[in-house]
C-alpha cells in the first residue's frame, strides 16, 4: 500500500521560504514512469499544479511559479522536499504531495494534504 504524508510548518510570515516535506512509503521514488508532484489549493479556489520531479530526478515547474520553486529528494529516506522562497499571503492553502503515473496528471496516490497559512 503505498501512502504519502505531508509535514511542514502551518504557518510562515510573508517573505521567508515555504519547506515541505513528503514522505513517501510502500514505494520507492525512483520507479519509472511516476512523478512525484506538489498541488496546492487555496481556499474556495481549485487545485494548482506547482511542480513535480520525475523517477530520473529532473523537475518541471509550473511557469508562474518556477523562479521561485524547486523539489529536491532524499532516496535513503523515500521524502521529497519542495521549497518556495517569498511567499505572499497568496500562498495560503492546503498542500499535497501526489504520485502522478507518467506525468500527464493522472494521480494514483495522494497525501492527505496540509494546510499552509502565510500571514504575518
Amino acid at each position: 500500500q503505498v501512502q504519502l504524508q505531508e509535514s511542514g510548518p502551518g504557518l510562515v510570515k510573508p517573505s521567508q521560504t515555504l519547506s515541505l516535506t513528503c514522505s513517501v512509503s510502500g514505494a520507492s521514488i525512483r520507479t519509472n514512469y511516476y512523478y512525484w508532484s506538489w498541488i496546492r489549493q487555496p481556499p474556495g479556489k481549485g487545485l494548482e499544479w506547482i511542480g513535480y520531479m520525475a523517477d530520473s530526478g529532473s523537475t518541471y515547474y509550473s511557469p508562474s511559479l518556477k523562479s521561485r520553486a524547486s523539489i529536491s529528494r532524499d532516496t535513503s529516506k523515500t521524502q521529497f522536499t519542495r521549497q518556495l522562497s517569498s511567499v505572499a499571503p497568496e500562498g495560503t492553502a492546503v498542500y499535497y504531495c501526489a504520485r502522478d503515473l507518467g506525468g500527464g496528471g493522472e494521480y494514483n496516490y495522494w497525501g492527505q494534504g496540509t494546510q499552509v497559512t502565510v500571514s504575518s
